[in-house]
């Protein structure tokens, strides 16, 4: 097999860089370790930025997104019976966009097929050779057989757990990594969502958030020790503890009903330097991760995404391989300031177990002036929706 771009994972990453570079006449080929059915069946966050938005629209693959998402023009926070609003239209001039990374990877899969694009599923032993060559290939078996991939470049998509970091040699790369003392208990129900924008809310038994899906598909989250498991928690414990967590108004008003998912997400923020080893490029969970608090996990994803595709781009059709060099150095550059938003927010709104009076009087003292100062506020509504690419 031969093709232009290798691209290893088959997540919204690889889809949508795999669908912007035919968009350009760029060939790729995706291998992806799991089936389609498992790749949709993830439950991720739904929170788009206005540079992922874009992508999208780039990409043909927007209306379905237009249709059935909801635009957020700011977010509540919340701490004890205090709760204030972020408006981000206000402040920015900017919404994001709410629509499940599940249905943003299923337009990317539709539009793949329909474009003839070649997704190959199942693929195991997956081997990155010669990226520091101008003739890298990629070997991997499909049911049992031995396959390789020849190629001008390889994106690694394929998540913190995936082969292309790793195949950049340990003495060539540097992680940075912090792992948070909590995780999240999420569910999914299906029940009106609480308020039609993303409530955030610090209390004193530790960090909540209701968001939703659509008008009756509501996730709702709370802080947990790391020590939990999902079955730990039974449906009418966690609606109890998400009541306590939230200002009396509105846990009065919470709908409450039967998970049709339940899991639990550790919270870490992890960094590899650089997202560039020869023609292997890392976009996305295989090069950075970020704590969930402010949902910039795929957003950051679809920064990598932009400046690669702009790159191949440049390449292939002046012949030009600035972007390509300057690929890692402008990416870990957004990847930062992401890192540093989640860091922050996380930092708010979250109970440590080593807190002490002292920190959680910091804690109310920053959020009671980001509920009172414009300028904070404006600081945080610009990070929320997205920094420019």
């Amino acid at each position: 097999m031969r093709t232009q771009v290798a691209i290893i994972g088959g997540g919204p990453s690889g889809l949508l860089l795999s669908q912007l570079l035919h968009i350009r006449g760029i060939d790729s080929v995706v291998l992806e370790r799991k089936t389609k059915d498992y790749v949709l069946s993830r439950i991720r966050a739904g929170v788009l930025e206005q540079g992922l938005v874009r992508l999208m629209e780039e990409a043909g693959c927007a209306d379905r997104m237009k249709q059935e998402g909801f635009e957020h023009d700011g977010t509540l926070l919340s701490f004890g019976e205090e709760m204030f609003r972020i408006d981000f239209r206000a402040l920015t001039g900017t919404p994001v966009m709410v629509y499940g990374q599940t249905e943003v990877t299923r337009d990317l899969y539709a539009a793949r097929e329909a474009a003839g694009g070649e997704i190959v599923y199942e693929v195991d032993d997956v081997v990155i050779h010669d990226a520091t060559t101008d003739a890298p290939h990629v070997t991997f078996t499909q049911a049992g057989k031995a396959k390789r991939l020849d190629c001008d470049f390889i994106a690694g998509c394929d998540g913190f757990h995936g082969v292309s970091r790793k195949s950049i040699p340990q003495d060539k790369r540097r992680e940075f990594e912090k792992v948070y003392p909590f995780g999240w208990l999420g569910i999914l129900s299906e029940t009106p969502p609480l308020h039609h924008e993303l409530i955030y809310a610090n209390s004193d038994r530790g960090f909540a958030l209701c968001s939703m899906r659509n008008a009756q598909l509501s996730r709702y989250y709370i802080q947990c020790p790391l020590s939990d498991q999902p079955d730990d928690w039974s449906d009418q414990a966690f609606w109890d503890e998400l009541k306590r967590r939230l200002p009396r108004a509105e846990a009065e008003k919470l709908v409450t009903g039967p998970s049709i998912e339940k899991s639990i997400a550790p919270l870490r923020s992890f960094v590899t330097e650089p997202m560039r080893w020869g023609r292997l490029f890392l976009c996305g969970d295989a090069a950075h991760i970020v704590p969930p608090t402010g949902a910039k996990g795929l957003n950051t994803a679809a920064s990598d995404v932009h400046y690669l595709w702009t790159a191949l781009v440049e390449h292939y059709a002046e012949g030009s391989g600035t972007g390509i060099d300057t690929y890692s150095e402008k990416a870990l550059a957004r990847v930062w300031k992401a890192e540093r938003f989640s860091w922050w927010f996380s930092s708010l709104m979250h109970h440590f177990p080593d807190q002490t009076a002292f920190d959680r009087k910091m804690q109310m003292a920053e959020l009671d002036f980001l509920r009172t100062n414009r300028a904070a506020q404006v600081a945080m509504a610009e990070n929320y929706v997205g920094l420019p690419y």
